[in-house]
């Protein structure tokens, strides 16, 4: 009987582990697919890469705290460009062979180039972003007081898709500039600096809010409730709005009319920080689309001596709400560049004909960070083609017509797989939608666009969180584009 109950252990045990390890192996390769052997990009560092990793993100960090606007982010990549010898393109003698060229457009986006040895109507390679995230706008008036309470509020008008309710209860600052008439250029920051006041948009408490309960998943903040709290302390003779806008006066020296020609954001006041005891995430408001930025940024000024076609790093505004406006990618600013270039190196001869054929020739990545598998919502993805973060560069395919072609596709892949850079890809969920990048506007003109990013969680929140082992891949995918022949 003993040795009977040990034999159907033994069995058991067996039938476990065989249950278990068959598990395993489908978890790892599903059906015997490619995809299921996929390795974490952490489980494929060699040497110390993984010290290069942990540095790299510690300098994406830095750029993150203070590239909190487009244009914040613009004066800080100038800084950075020009500390690795690049100079504002002037003038047409300026475009030789390895030039290090800046070309900013009205402070709020720009292009970085290394002009190639080949002219630009024979090739170049672009890493095309955009550095703006969602945020909250001041009105022009945006100084009131609250209907009740005795406090003043900022009246504010939402930027990009967000969800509403995730704004409240969130140390917000005050990041901008206010232009004068009398030609002023008055840079504001009100919560980023150690001992600044910051901005809160108050919730109700869940004990006082049965009349709020009925309010569905998208409105449980509405759009003109996203008014933050800007004071509360009445002066002797006037009420809170008055001090306020005292207060104001004397630190810049304005009018209240001068908030109409003002460009102030409300952002989050939070550091960006290491996510998980391991620290393999960074945590970051404004990763989409920073962290590509920052990539292309970087990854551009690595190029050494001089490339056989010209590299560029392409930096777009107002992606989030179409990619309007003369900053946006809809508009002229990176077919005015291509024409500025192959002018001077065209000289005399320079034609229309030849700007329709550097555009044509011209080899594009549109980097843009993508919405990773979400382990608490996996439901919203479609598991089987849904990015993973800590697995690598995302290749997109959106099916209907706006991915790249397969010769291209092939091309980029080629460039992945030489570098040892791990890659995956992601689709969206059939009749959800997915968003989308400047790469449309680029393909108008002829230009050859794949979109490329890196799944983050939490997308379009206060506070995304990516892997730090992706965005170092992603910088080194994009000095291995610029460098491939």
């Amino acid at each position: 009987m003993e040795w009977n109950c040990r034999l159907k252990s033994w069995a058991c045990w067996a039938l476990g582990s065989l249950i278990a390890t068959t598990a395993l192996a489908q978890d790892s390769a599903p059906n015997g697919s490619a995809w299921g052997s996929k390795k974490s990009s952490w489980l494929l560092l060699q040497g110390g890469q993984r010290e290069d990793v942990f540095a790299f993100a510690e300098r994406l960090k830095d750029y993150l705290n203070v590239a909190r606007t487009a244009q914040t982010s613009t004066t800080e990549l100038l800084r950075m460009a020009k500390a690795a010898g690049f100079a504002e393109f002037t003038r047409p003698d300026q475009v030789k062979p390895g030039a290090r060229l800046i070309l900013p457009a009205r402070e709020r986006a720009l292009v970085l180039a290394v002009i190639g040895s080949r002219p630009l109507t024979e090739g170049s390679r672009l890493v095309g972003t955009h550095h703006d995230s969602p945020h909250i706008d001041l009105k022009p008036r945006p100084v009131v007081p609250a209907a009740q309470g005795g406090l003043a509020l900022f009246k504010t008008m939402y930027y990009g898709g967000i969800k509403k309710h995730q704004w409240a209860n969130v140390p917000l600052a005050l990041v901008g500039r206010i232009d004068t008439p009398d030609g002023r250029h008055i840079d504001v920051s009100i919560g980023l600096a150690p001992g600044d006041p910051v901005f809160v948009i108050g919730d109700n408490a869940p004990h006082s809010d049965r009349d709020l309960r009925t309010r569905t998943y998208q409105d449980v903040f509405k759009g003109e409730e996203l008014d933050p709290v800007v004071g509360s302390v009445p002066a002797e003779k006037s009420g809170v709005v008055a001090e306020v806008l005292r207060a104001l006066k004397d630190k810049y020296a304005i009018q209240e009319e001068d908030f109409v020609s003002a460009d102030l954001q409300l952002v989050p006041a939070t550091l960006p920080r290491d996510v998980g005891i391991d620290r393999g995430l960074l945590g970051a408001y404004g990763q989409d689309d920073r962290l590509s930025t920052y990539c292309a940024a970087q990854a551009v000024m690595a190029v050494a001596g001089t490339p056989a076609l010209t590299a560029l790093a392409y930096v777009s505004n107002f992606e989030e709400v179409g990619s309007i406006n003369n900053t946006g990618a809809a508009s002229q600013v990176l077919n005015g560049v291509y024409a500025r270039l192959v002018g001077a190196q065209r000289a005399g001869a320079y034609s229309d004909l030849d700007l329709r054929q550097a555009l044509r020739r011209a080899q594009v990545v549109s980097a843009d960070t993508n919405d990773g598998l979400n382990p608490l919502f996996p439901e919203t993805s479609e598991p089987s083609n849904s990015a993973k973060v800590g697995y690598g560069v995302t290749i997109k395919r959106y099916g209907r017509g706006f991915d790249a072609n397969s010769e291209y596709t092939a091309f980029v892949r080629g460039i992945l797989d030489r570098a040892g850079i791990p890659w995956q890809t992601q689709t969206p969920k059939v009749d959800v939608g997915g968003g989308g990048t400047i790469g449309g506007f680029m393909s108008r003109e002829e230009m050859e666009v794949i979109d490329l990013g890196v799944p983050l969680i939490s997308m379009h929140s206060t506070f995304e969180m990516s892997s730090k082992v992706d965005a170092w891949n992603f910088f080194r995918f994009m000095k291995a584009f610029y460098a491939a022949p």
